[in-house]
């Protein structure tokens, strides 16, 4: 008798009992190898799983699993702590830089002040009131 083709008809792997796996062996290897397809083994007569044709690429040991997360755990790790630092540094760049910004803004009032009484330009007036959060430290 012959063994028809067996052809990938969906993405779901194909389920075959022990028995056939044992008669169709070279050609499942073949599939799983040449398509990446998957063949899940059971027991002749009942469905549970016991083993698996993948191909070698899918293959991967628990320690090379272990291993990889271990690695993006390590350069998410490195990451987050270089975006902390990166934030502290620009938080107290920030912060000197609004310092400076204050400073000026006080001394430019300062001497508007000292050309102008307040109050007596209404434009000048509105002005302040904008600045006035920077000028309150």
């Amino acid at each position: 008798m012959a063994v028809p083709a067996l052809t990938p008809s969906s993405d779901q792997p194909r389920s075959l009992p022990l028995r056939e796996v044992r008669t169709r062996l070279t050609q499942l290897v073949a599939l799983a190898e040449l398509t990446d397809s998957v063949t899940v083994v059971t027991r002749d007569g009942d469905p549970r799983p016991v083993a698996a044709i993948v191909p070698a690429g899918a293959a991967r040991t628990l320690a090379q699993t272990r291993a990889d997360a271990d690695r993006l755990t390590a350069v998410t790790t490195g990451w987050a702590r270089r975006l902390d630092e990166l934030r502290e540094q620009s938080g107290r760049r920030h912060a000197a830089e609004l310092r400076a910004v204050r400073a000026a803004l006080a001394q430019a009032w300062a001497e508007l002040d000292r050309r102008a009484a307040p109050g007596g330009d209404p434009a000048l007036a509105r002005l302040r009131a904008a600045h006035a959060d920077l000028l309150a430290d």
